[in-house]
């Protein structure tokens, strides 16, 4: 990479004509990205798509179910295509490291005249520090954070990012002030090598963020949630996203919750739901491994349609009963993978598209939908032939309350957030507002672009 040239100050406004364009590796990554931009109007999940120019966008590019050539060729054609249309391109990552990591940062970086690497995403308590990325402080390698992946976690970013040249920017840097961070910075860009930026809290973030933005546009940056966050933050306020869609419905709709992922606390999220009135179906997952259609995402099952209660080899769990919590107005079912002994890693893929296959050949027109994990979110959605979603707001850290252009509510949320209550919360989000329980202390829907503290559950 060459010496990078010292520049006046960029500025970061959608309304002067400065944009930014997020490349999402998955569709909970990117809605969580388009509520923290104020002024982000659509999460497009065509990567194909151009939008008007001089405006923020997020794109999944869906790439974490590719391989890991595949996602590297989807981040290749993203970068070509919406480079030079945009202002400043930012790759959105796991902050937890998870999928093609080191191939999407190689392709990312190719061309650039420098890349940073921010992972930390302090709101969900992963943090970076020595560059090494720590869960609530323990480091990642310490933790079962990747239990459902298929090799062991890395011991730092560096190891993370594989053969790319590395040097860290430590927490002394960071928080050493505005001039000294940036020298800094341009010096490790001018050697050539990624720079992996140590970060704890959102006022470490913003700092980054505010020498970021001193730094050419063709500087790159890959990370979490977190960046995207403080860039957010740095945005223009005030802008109130328009478009179809965008009211609350003002009758009670059905609700269907899938829940794909293999995160240990989504057991007790659909039990406060089931506690709620919800239905709860089980799909046993040797039914969907049997099935030879579970590996083709989007295939509809038209054998035996009917209402979303009554699935075909599904076996219904008995709702769990307590007479404290209030029940849910709208009538709410919740499909999940029911899981019995090991299953290997590689076959979640097929979990996935079984369990999504089933849900969609069965969904009433216009039921609302509450999805947890980005690949099963992406999936039901392709299946239901969805292009681009309106974000409207926030219903807690990392939980996206969202449109489509024909105005179904869906709520997306990584598999890995959120509290016991999560998935109560996101349903109640779906409901008019007469209709929605009196919850005290919390609101259910912060507009989108408004960065709001994490709910302190369980990650």
């Amino acid at each position: 990479m060459p010496p990078v040239p010292s520049v006046p100050f960029e500025g970061f406004d959608d309304e002067v004509g400065s944009s930014l364009v997020v490349l999402a590796d998955d569709l909970s990554g990117a809605a969580e990205c388009a509520a923290l931009l104020p002024c982000c109007r659509v999460i497009d999940l065509d990567p194909a798509a151009s939008g008007p120019p001089g405006r923020t966008r997020v794109i999944d590019l869906d790439s974490r179910r590719s391989s890991a050539a595949g996602a590297a060729l989807l981040v290749a054609h993203a970068v070509h295509r919406h480079e030079p249309a945009c202002g400043r391109l930012v790759k959105k990552a796991d902050s937890l490291l998870r999928g093609h990591f080191a191939p999407e940062a190689r392709a990312f970086g190719e061309g650039a005249e420098g890349l940073l690497v921010i992972p930390a995403l302090p709101a969900a308590g992963r943090t970076v520090r020595d560059g090494v990325v720590r869960l609530h402080g323990v480091p990642l390698h310490r933790t079962d954070a990747w239990h459902a992946e298929p090799g062991p976690p890395p011991r730092s970013v560096a190891e993370a990012l594989g053969a790319a040249r590395t040097v860290a920017v430590r927490l002394d840097d960071v928080r050493a002030g505005a001039q000294s961070l940036e020298h800094r910075l341009r010096s490790g860009l001018a050697a050539g090598t990624a720079l992996v930026c140590d970060a704890e809290t959102d006022a470490d973030l913003d700092a980054l963020a505010g020498a970021l933005l001193r730094l050419p546009r063709t500087v790159r940056t890959i990370g979490a949630g977190g960046i995207v966050a403080a860039l957010g933050r740095r945005s223009a306020t005030g802008v109130q996203r328009t478009g179809p869609g965008r009211p609350a419905p003002e009758t009670l709709r059905q609700v269907a919750v899938v829940v794909g992922t293999a995160h240990r606390g989504a057991a007790a999220q659909i039990a406060q739901l089931s506690a709620r009135g919800a239905q709860h179906f089980a799909l046993p997952a040797a039914s969907l491994l049997a099935d030879p259609r579970s590996g083709r995402p989007g295939a509809p099952d038209t054998e035996h349609r009917g209402p979303a209660t009554a699935v075909g080899h599904v076996r219904a769990r008995a709702p769990y009963t307590d007479p404290g919590p209030v029940r849910l107005p709208a009538p709410v079912t919740v499909f999940s993978i029911a899981l019995t002994g090991t299953v290997d890693p590689s076959a979640a893929p097929r979990l996935v598209h079984g369990l999504c296959r089933a849900v969609a050949g069965r969904l009433p027109p216009n039921a609302d939908l509450v999805l947890t994990g980005g690949e099963t979110a992406r999936t039901l959605l392709d299946a239901l032939a969805v292009t681009s979603l309106l974000p409207v707001g926030q219903v807690h850290h990392g939980a996206v309350l969202c449109r489509t252009p024909q105005g179904r509510g869906v709520v997306i949320r990584p598999g890995s957030h959120g509290g016991p209550d999560s998935l109560v919360r996101m349903v109640e989000a779906l409901l008019p507002d007469r209709n929605r329980p009196a919850r005290a202390g919390t609101t259910p829907r912060t507009p989108a672009g408004t960065n709001t503290p994490s709910d302190g559950g369980p990650r």
